[in-house]
């Protein structure tokens, strides 16, 4: 592992860095797009009915909430 870990080090060193920031932007995206995934596998998972708001019911908590902090 340690060697790898080098080697990815050495390789990252050799890129450009227009490259190495696109590359970021990838794999942030990626990262971000995994992360969003697991919590809505999560929720899929847990969630019983009645845990959760139809449209109608979010718009007027919503609407409520706005309301009150005027």
């Amino acid at each position: 592992m340690k060697i790898r870990r080098q080697q990815l080090h050495n390789l990252v060193d050799q890129m450009p860095k227009d490259e190495l920031e696109r590359a970021w932007e990838l794999l942030t995206t990626l990262y971000y797009d995994a992360y969003m995934l697991k919590a809505i596998q999560y929720a899929q998972r847990t969630l019983k009915p009645g845990d959760s708001f139809t449209t109608e019911e979010a718009m007027r908590v919503l609407s409520n909430d706005y309301m009150m902090k005027l």
